[in-house]
């Protein structure tokens, strides 16, 4: 962080190493947005201030780069001296520099691409355009890619975890600078003197902007988040890479494939905030934003096709549609578009009050019959665009017309389809009551699985409800019944895709399965029953779809689903609700569980297993679904190397996955960045569907897998597990305290009101681990299994697994996911935490175990990768990461001092501000840590 561009004492070049030419650009960006920073640090709080972190600064960069052991005590000695009040303006300073250096270098690769294809040239990255280059290279043609996609399903699902750290102000703050600092280096003289002074102003913003919340979010601050990209990004990108795709295709037109997913507003596990009328709040606000979104492109519209009868010409249809519009403005008679798309602003207005109880900006005419679904919008739209195609307007057409009618194609009146979600134990404890109060089972909890089984087939097979309906039920269970309820009224109200597929947490056994379909036949959700004599009419209207989360309950996804199928009746219902099975896996509880080895393989062997599986099923196509996070620990790391890393068969052009946390912003913030993710995401599920190159692994890799495996979750369940006193070391050398009370989410940090690392969710725990520079859930245990596997015949073993990184893409993926994750942790800072536990001699028996396993695992990248440099193959990212650990440090090793304070009782709102603020600064600085 260049605070300041004059500063004699640390000059520019001392913070901005170029390594190549190419990264010119990024250094100036980096070092603009740094002085700019430092000039609102010096104007609102002085000379003073601004020098102690300038001090501060310069300390941790010669600690940092140049190993200063002097500089780094004169750092450690400043730093604790500091007061609360001046402890916040120094994480604030170094926070907001992460922020800023963030948007530089989000920027960064989308001005190196430009540059590149402006000059003629080409990018051997992945993008879209090179997978289809691999794929006219391997003879796949245009129909056959198209012909892909029409059966392929491709959506991402944002979730509401807990990690996303920044306030939405700041995000919209962040867009601003992003892009008034893509258009700065094209600027000169009065327009780029004019371009800086906005950037001053949105860093000035930046500065007086609360970097916290002042109250904990709730359900629908979340959802009003999650919207805020669809506004910004999903509603008009998602359509322009249809437009992208096509054009490479020869004209063939596709089928919606690319959907949007979200959880927030139907994730009810763990979270009591998430209700019925959350449920409805979100689909009304989501169907609201898509609304408003075609009400502004249709009035665009209507002033843009100001094209006369008499010059432009109009079909038929195209003239009913005006006639039908209600508009007799004399001054619009011979204008038959103009006058259409006002009856369809007209009738959209109608249906933006019937659907959301809201008005419609502005009113040519009243509010019209509202649309009965978004069919009927999309007809008249296509209705419009006919005509115009046919008097040679196809240009006006493509413009906006176009995007238009794939958006409603692709989002409806509902935008994104909301997922259910709960616990299998809520669903057991809701029908155990339902049972009890009808007789029919007085503790059906309590009956072994094989008579569940039996009993809740019988009550499926069996036309009459079990809810009886003079009955006052508990609290809970109206809770849960309501849920499915409002379910059937929120498909009536915006399609059958706003809501379409319930995940059973934690499903351990088939009759988890059978419970949650038997609540959907009590609440309106499933029409006949599974008695044969109604196997043609059996269906149900939500996908039910099992979450395997834990190392056990993944190795059983296979055997519970074969099981589910073999019941009767099964089959003919999944194949009449649309033939489409989705079984969700979980990356962080089995990380938790199993560590990072063994969660990874087992996650794989389960993929493999369920699609050999459904292979013998006939009509039902499985859908793969990963919960994956953002950290390597919970499955993070880039999507497109992990969907190439999946396993034979199991894409096949259908995968959802999550995207969570600051993950979503950092993906979806900005158009352009997001525009690229999106398109990684159909680049990779075309070429994990029909590249022949993705092939199986050779049969001895999968051996040495399963033997890593078995070796690496010994060594982690021996730590987390089986240690004495872990436990009391991860409270007291975590922030994981302070996390829970951040304002970062509406769900609690742990699913019990316990200390046991089992009931602790696992996106806090990953996000502690990472705060305090360990990031234990994302490495532990792959030293030990690497070295425990080289102690035979070393040389032979040694060269099989550089073959198996060589040639196996899911080996390679999780040696370059630790790679990463190894080259941001710091074990030095992570001493310091280590310090905050009271039992020195736990702390040092433990520390000393968790420093073994991190230069076990560091010598094994070494020997498989064959070089000691981190991140040799990505040197932006190891660059990006040199460059930021001095601006990191400093946060840490303030928050380390004033969690000491705050746990030695100095109870000041100014102690515990600084550590929430810490907590902000060091996300943003490593990015991907929850």
């Amino acid at each position: 962080m260049q605070l300041d561009a004059q500063s004699k004492e640390a000059p520019a070049k001392n913070l901005v190493e170029p390594e190549a030419k190419t990264e010119k650009p990024l250094d100036e960006d980096i070092r603009l947005l740094g002085r700019l920073l430092g000039d609102a640090v010096r104007e609102h709080e002085g000379d003073e201030a601004f020098e102690r972190i300038e001090t501060i600064r310069r300390l941790s960069v010669a600690a940092s780069r140049n190993m200063d052991q002097d500089a780094a005590a004169k750092l450690d000695a400043l730093l604790r001296s500091l007061t609360a009040k001046e402890a916040t303006s120094v994480i604030r300073a170094f926070s907001y520099f992460s922020h800023l250096a963030n948007i530089a270098e989000d920027l960064h690769p989308l001005k190196e691409r430009a540059r590149a294809l402006a000059d003629g040239g080409t990018l051997d990255e992945p993008s879209l355009a090179r997978s289809f280059s691999h794929l006219r290279k391997a003879a796949i043609g245009p129909g056959k890619i198209a012909s892909a996609l029409s059966r392929g399903w491709i959506s991402p699902v944002l979730t509401a975890h807990p990690t996303e750290v920044r306030r939405k102000s700041l995000l919209d703050a962040e867009r601003a600078i992003f892009t008034l600092l893509a258009a700065h280096e094209h600027l000169k003289g009065k327009e780029r003197a004019r371009n800086e002074m906005e950037l001053r102003a949105r860093v000035t913003q930046l500065w007086q902007t609360e970097l916290l919340r002042e109250s904990r979010l709730t359900v629908r601050d979340e959802i009003e988040n999650s919207l805020s990209y669809y506004r910004s990004t999903f509603l008009r990108e998602i359509p322009r890479l249809y437009g992208n795709i096509e054009s490479k295709l020869d004209g063939l037109r596709v089928p919606p494939f690319l959907r949007m997913g979200a959880w927030v507003g139907g994730d009810r596990d763990g979270n009591p905030n998430v209700t019925a009328d959350s449920l409805s709040t979100a689909l009304r606000m989501q169907c609201e934003t898509a609304l408003r979104f075609y009400l502004a492109e249709v009035h665009a519209l209507g002033a843009e096709l100001s094209i006369s009868r008499r010059y432009g010409g109009a079909t038929k249809a195209l003239e009913d549609l005006a006639a039908r519009s209600g508009d007799d403005n004399p001054h619009r008679d011979n204008e038959p578009y103009r006058r259409a798309l006002i009856g369809v602003y007209s009738r959209l207005a109608g249906t933006l009050e019937k659907l959301t109880g809201q008005q419609a900006m502005r009113h040519a005419l009243a509010p019209g019959e509202p649309y009965a679904n978004s069919w009927a919008l999309l007809a008249d739209l296509v209705t419009i665009d006919e005509s115009l195609r046919v008097h040679h307007s196809e240009v006006i057409a493509s413009q906006r017309l176009e995007p238009l009618i794939r958006a409603v194609e692709v989002f409806g009146f509902h935008l994104a389809t909301l997922d259910l979600r709960q616990s299998s134990d809520r669903h057991e404890e809701t029908l155990s009551e339902l049972l009890a109060a009808a007789r029919v089972a007085e503790d059906y909890a309590a009956l072994p699985e094989a008579e569940k089984q039996q009993l809740l087939m019988r009550l499926l097979s069996d036309p009459r409800p079990v809810r009886l309906p003079d009955r006052v039920y508990s609290d809970r269970t109206m809770s849960e019944l309501e849920i499915f309820e409002r379910a059937v009224e929120m498909r009536r109200l915006y399609g059958d895709e706003a809501i379409r597929h319930y995940i059973v947490s934690h499903t351990e056994t088939v009759s988890d399965l059978l419970e949650v379909l038997l609540l959907q036949k009590e609440c309106g959700l499933m029409r006949g029953t599974l008695d044969p004599r109604d196997a043609e009419a059996v269906a149900a209207d939500l996908i039910i779809t099992p979450l395997f989360e834990t190392i056990g309950d993944l190795r059983n996804a296979a055997p519970i689903m074969r099981e589910f199928y073999a019941l009767p009746g099964i089959h003919r219902l999944v194949v009449n609700s649309g033939a489409q099975q989705d079984i969700m896996l979980g990356y962080s509880d089995s990380n938790k569980d199993g560590g990072i080895l063994t969660s990874i393989w087992e996650l794989y062997r389960a993929s493999t297993a369920l699609a050999d599986v459904f292979a013998s099923i006939p009509n039902v196509a499985m859908r793969l679904f990963h919960g994956r996070g953002g950290t390597v620990g919970r499955g993070g790391g880039p999507s497109y190397d992990a969907i190439l890393a999946q396993p034979p068969g199991t894409v096949n052009g259908q995968i959802r996955l999550t995207e969570q946390g600051e993950v979503i912003a950092a993906k979806y913030a900005n158009p352009q960045i997001g525009h690229v993710n999106l398109e990684l995401l159909v680049a990779a599920t075309l070429e994990a569907t029909l590249l022949s190159q993705h092939k199986a692994p050779a049969p001895e890799f999968l051996e040495i897998a399963e033997e890593l495996s078995r070796s690496g979750m010994a060594a982690y369940r021996g730590l987390v597990y089986e240690t004495d006193g872990f436990v009391e070391y991860f409270f007291a050398s975590t922030p994981i305290t302070e996390i829970a009370s951040l304002n970062i989410g509406s769900r609690p940090a742990s699913r019990k009101p316990s200390r046991k690392i089992e009931d602790l969710r696992a996106i806090p725990w990953s996000f502690s681990w990472a705060q305090a520079r360990v990031a234990l859930p994302g490495w532990y245990g792959f030293g030990s299994a690497i070295a425990t596997y080289l102690e035979q015949d070393h040389k032979a073993r040694l060269e099989l697994l550089q073959r198996m990184a060589a040639e196996w893409p899911f080996f390679r993926s999780l040696l370059s996911n630790i790679d990463m994750i190894l080259s941001k942790t710091d074990l030095q800072i992570a001493r310091h935490y280590a310090e905050l536990v009271e039992d020195r001699a736990l702390a040092q028996r433990i520390f000393a175990m968790i420093e073994a396993e991190h230069a076990r695992s560091i010598d094994a990248l070494t020997q498989i990768l064959g070089t000691t440099e981190r991140l040799a193959d990505n040197p932006a990212l190891a660059r990006s990461i040199r460059q930021r650990f001095p601006y990191i440090a400093p946060l840490n090793y303030i928050q380390v001092e004033l969690i000491r304070r705050h746990r030695a009782g100095m109870i000041d709102d100014e102690i515990r501000e600084g550590i929430l603020m810490s907590i902000n600064g060091i996300s943003a600085g490593l990015r991907n840590t929850g």
